[in-house]
């Protein structure tokens, strides 16, 4: 894994530490991968609520409140259960804009099991932002996030 994530797991282990609120993380893990990401417009949460993933903790500039499943790409990657990179979005079917600068994107499905809870959204203004390393490192923050909901 990329140095930055060694950081971010690092950080968010001590924050996650005995709390177990699920918004309260969620904030915290966005504030986090908003300080340690570069070149990132936007980073958040979205959570399974009556079928469609709903709006929760995010950095960055206003955001869609409501995406359908099969919807863009956080639609997508919730959909299939699996993470999604998106080298230029403008190229992905569906894709929804809710910040024009956005280029790339990287969702990362939040899973208890075979449960859906929701996806990890980060977007960027530079095309083909996120690599491997980060869908590893975005995973692993995905995995801790839901851990600390036990």
């Amino acid at each position: 894994m990329i140095m930055p994530y060694d950081d971010i797991l690092s950080e968010l282990s001590g924050l996650f530490e005995g709390e177990h609120d699920a918004i309260a993380n969620a904030a915290n893990a966005a504030a986090v991968l908003w300080q340690h990401l570069p070149d990132i417009n936007w980073a958040g949460f979205y959570f399974l609520k009556g079928g469609e993933l709903v709006l929760g903790p995010f950095q960055g500039k206003p955001a869609c409140i409501r995406i359908g499943l099969h919807q863009g790409v956080c639609g997508a990657a919730a959909s299939r259960r699996e993470s999604l990179v998106v080298a230029d979005v403008h190229e992905f079917p569906g894709h929804i804009a809710c910040d024009g600068a956005s280029n790339a994107e990287i969702v990362v499905p939040l899973l208890r099991g075979d449960t859906l809870l929701g996806v990890l959204d980060i977007d960027s203004p530079r095309h083909g932002r996120f690599t491997e390393e980060d869908r590893a490192g975005c995973e692993a923050v995905a995995r801790a996030y839901v851990a600390s909901l036990a």
